[in-house]
């Protein structure tokens, strides 16, 4: 298949992760995958992951020099399927797609991604993408969102993430890490106020830039943790900083499927996470006995946090393996590729027999 990813916002995010990952994979099997963007740093990472990438110019909604772009590359590469994110993307290269006859897919990355408008009503009425979700919440949610889209519009693939394969080791003291944005929905003052009341010896590190840092900072000094929390700011090597630590936590409020607790579940850590979103999706029964309400506080996170903390090592290494052997089981990469492969070929076919 000849296969083009478009998408126009100007900040990284998870949807480019996905983009990324996804790509690369769908060209490794022998796709022509062609990607086009806006932000200069996705578009030089897709040239280097996937081969190909084109910075484009997206201007305002409709605008007629994007959309006769976008007809000029499609019809160039005799694209077979256009997958694009929301916003601009449906509004230029899906006006440039319908045009074409070339079959849209539309990837939902929250329940709400989509405020229902009469423009997007009237563009998804014309357009009629079908529509790709990361996990069953946010496609179930999704549906719910907009009267107009049939469940049968919207179909889940799992994000994926490739696993480690470096043998496991413990360290200590254990090494606790949250990757998450530092933003007050995140949830990063429950797991401070939880550590601070834990006398067992622990390291937290902490990746990520964001509103509440400075206010998060100053409350771990307050709270007595200054030594023991180690703050990383923004890293381009998520990855590597997971691999050096043991215990992966997520406190935060609301998800979809995170892609941090993704990454955690490849690299083998031990994930303390609240059951939001699109979260118990990837949690094997192996691992579910560290999955906390939605509404755990300090004192819940505490609580398992000891246990963790005091697990000897041959449970923390046991732990530690069934949380990769979730990754593999439920949200390997290269599996979901195929399967995404399977269902676009599908869509293809779909389209081509309607016309």
């Amino acid at each position: 298949m000849r296969i083009a990813f478009v998408n126009a916002t100007r900040k990284w995010g998870g949807v480019k992760t996905w983009t990324l990952d996804f790509a690369e994979r769908l060209a490794a099997l022998g796709h022509d995958v062609r990607v086009h963007g806006r932000q200069p740093e996705f578009v030089a990472q897709a040239q280097q992951r996937v081969g190909h990438a084109e910075r484009v110019d997206f201007g305002c909604d409709l605008n007629p020099v994007a959309v006769a772009h976008f007809l000029r590359a499609f019809r160039k590469h005799r694209t077979d399927i256009v997958i694009l994110n929301i916003g601009k993307d449906l509004a230029t290269a899906g006006v440039a797609a319908r045009l074409l006859g070339i079959p849209v897919v539309q990837r939902i990355g929250l329940p709400q991604d989509i405020p229902l408008r009469l423009k997007t009503r009237l563009l998804h009425a014309w357009i009629r993408p079908t529509f790709l979700c990361p996990c069953r919440f946010i496609a179930d949610g999704f549906a719910r969102s907009l009267p107009y889209i049939t469940p049968a519009d919207v179909h889940v693939v799992l994000n994926g993430k490739t696993p480690a394969t470096a043998p496991l080791a413990v360290h200590t003291p254990r090494r606790l890490i949250a990757t998450q944005q530092l933003n007050p929905d995140k949830g990063h003052e429950t797991l401070l106020r939880a550590l601070a009341t834990i006398d067992t010896p622990f390291e937290l590190h902490v990746a990520g830039t964001g509103s509440d840092e400075t206010r998060l900072r100053g409350l771990a000094a307050s709270l007595g943790l200054s030594d023991r929390v180690h703050w990383h700011g923004f890293s381009t090597d998520v990855p590597g900083l997971l691999a050096q630590a043991d215990i992966f936590l997520l406190a935060s409020r609301s998800e979809g499927l995170p892609n941090t607790l993704l990454e955690a579940l490849a690299q083998g850590l031990l994930p303390i996470s609240r059951d939001v979103g699109g979260v118990r999706e990837v949690f094997t029964p192996q691992i579910e006995p560290w999955l906390l309400p939605p509404d755990a506080g300090p004192e819940a996170f505490a609580a398992v946090l000891r246990t963790a903390l005091t697990l000897p090592d041959a449970a923390l290494l046991t732990a530690r393996q069934a949380a990769r052997d979730a990754c593999r089981t439920r949200c390997d990469l290269d599996a979901k590729a195929r399967e995404l492969e399977c269902w676009l070929a599908d869509q293809v076919a779909a389209h081509a027999g309607r016309r």
